[in-house]
Order: C-alpha cells, then sequence, then structure tokens
C-alpha cells in the first residue's frame, strides 16, 4: 500500500508582476510505501521542499495529481484528512513551538482536532515518550536544546497520530549530538511504530540510514534506490553537485588511483574491514 503517490505533478511557482513564473515540475512521478523510510536529497533549487509541501497540501499541483493515504490533496474537503495522515516538521523547531510549556505544546495540534481531553492526555504523554522528552514535559520550551525542541516538534506531530511523517531539513540548525538524537527518534519511530518517514536533507551520512534514497535534479528524478544502490553512483552525484558519504568518496578516490573497491560501503567499520582486508591482500 502506499501511502503517498505522486501522478505526473506539474509545478511552477507563479511570476510577480508580468515576469514568468518558475518551472519546478513538469512530470514528476513517485510512490512511497506505507511504513518505509525514505530520503529525499538534492542540491538547492532542485524542488526537494517544493515536493514536500505538496505531501500536506500546503502546496497544490497545477497538473497532475497527489494522493496521501488515497486522499485527492487537491480536494478541499479532504484537507483535513490529509493533513490528519501526513505530519510535517520543518527546519527551525522554534517555527513549531506555540506554548510555553513542553506538554502544552505537543497538545496543541490534538486539540485542534478536536480529539476529547482525556485522549489527549494519552497522546501526550506517549509522544513525549516515544521521543524520549517524557520527563521535560513541565519545562519551558526555550530553556531547550535544539536537538531537544526539535523532539518536541516531532512529538507535537505524532500527538495528531499520522501515518506519516515528513521532515524537511530536520537537523538544518542543529549541532552533531542534537542531529543525532533527532535521527535516531526517527529511526525508532519508523520501525517499532511502523511510521512512514520522508526525509529531506543534504546530510549524506542521515540518508544513509533511509531504507531508500531519491535523488532529485532539476524537477526530475536523477536516482531512486537503496543507499548502497544511490551511493555507487558517485559520478553521477559528482555530476549534479553532490557528493556520496565519505566511506564511498574514500573507496572512489582509492580507485581512480589503482584499488579496486566496492563503492557500497556506508558504515564506517565495513569500510574499514574493506580497506584491511585490502592492505592485508
Amino acid at each position: 500500500m502506499n501511502a503517498i503517490s505522486v501522478e505526473h505533478l506539474n509545478y511552477a511557482y507563479p511570476g510577480v508582476d508580468d515576469t514568468p513564473g518558475v518551472a519546478v515540475f513538469a512530470d514528476l512521478n513517485l510512490t512511497v510505501e506505507q511504513g518505509s523510510f525514505v530520503a529525499i536529497l538534492g542540491t538547492n533549487g532542485c524542488g526537494k521542499s517544493t515536493l514536500a509541501k505538496h505531501f500536506n497540501s500546503i502546496l497544490l499541483p497545477c497538473g497532475g495529481k497527489v494522493y496521501v493515504c488515497g486522499y485527492d490533496t487537491a480536494d478541499e474537503e479532504l484537507l483535513l484528512k490529509v493533513r490528519k495522515n501526513v505530519g510535517m516538521v520543518f527546519q527551525n523547531p522554534d517555527n513549531q513551538i506555540v506554548a510555553n510549556v513542553v506538554e502544552e505544546d505537543v497538545a496543541f495540534g490534538p486539540e485542534n482536532l478536536g480529539i476529547a481531553s482525556p485522549e489527549i492526555r494519552r497522546r501526550v504523554d506517549q509522544a513525549l515518550r516515544q521521543v524520549g522528552m517524557y520527563d521535560f514535559r513541565a519545562h519551558a520550551p526555550h530553556l531547550l536544546s535544539g536537538g531537544q525542541k526539535q523532539r518536541i516538534a516531532i512529538a507535537g506531530v505524532i500527538a495528531m497520530e499520522p501515518k506519516c511523517i515528513v521532515l524537511d531539513e530536520p537537523t538544518a540548525m542543529l549541532d552533531p549530538k542534537g542531529r543525532r538524537e533527532v535521527m535516531e527518534t526517527i529511526g525508532r519511530l519508523n520501525r517499532e511504530k511502523d511510521i512512514t518517514v520522508v526525509l529531506i536533507t543534504h546530510h549524506m551520512d542521515e540518508a544513509a540510514k533511509a531504507q531508500r534514497v531519491v535523488v532529485l535534479h532539476q524537477g526530475t528524478i536523477a536516482a531512486d534506490g537503496t543507499p548502497e544502490q544511490v551511493f555507487s553512483q558517485v559520478e553521477l552525484l559528482h555530476d549534479i553537485g553532490l557528493a556520496a558519504p565519505e566511506t564511498v568518496e574514500l573507496c572512489y578516490e582509492l580507485n581512480r588511483n589503482g584499488f579496486d573497491l566496492p563503492l557500497d560501503r556506508l558504515d564506517i567499520e565495513k569500510c574499514a574491514q574493506t580497506l584491511f582486508d585490502e592492505v592485508k591482500a
């Protein structure tokens, strides 16, 4: 079953004062299976964030269709169902935090869905436990670290019990510790709760943790497959302005100097073992 289906998507940002619009997609097709973890990569301006906003009806197609759990995102009568099934998490957690107490912020989404108070209490407590922030439920969000704030933002989304979470560069403003906290949370929600995850990122090491990687380039899909399949296409990535994970880049450079190493070693330990075996031989 597909959580998201994009069929012949056409989209252009409208022009201003007689200037022509900016075309982003002409005929994009993409499906995301329920329960999967998909990373979407691409250089700035390739359409990553534009695509993500179509998953939540923030943007509507100029042509073609986008379906979320079978719901047409362009149907105004289905807007609430679309947004109930797909939650969005953005770069800056401060833009999503609306209350002065953590648990009140997490409750904001369910309250707007008209959920009864006892059920909201259950959802808030459960969501905070799922992101490892239950002990901070009475804290002021502005006193938390960036990684903790982003986990609160994620808790606010999952308290609405969506089937899919779309995260648009959620670690862009975080330090390494915060990035690690958020990525561990995302992975756990996908594995343990079967929540579909669509991660927009420019960090190759984050994309490598997904089950599937989609590379966008100039509004089209340049590569699509497992992380090993996509990142082994080093020259393709270079041609469109991207780099492979550091372990792959290392093996690629060694191959240019006479070695014959596989280009699918995404894990540091596996890469180190491959290099050791090569030297030992």
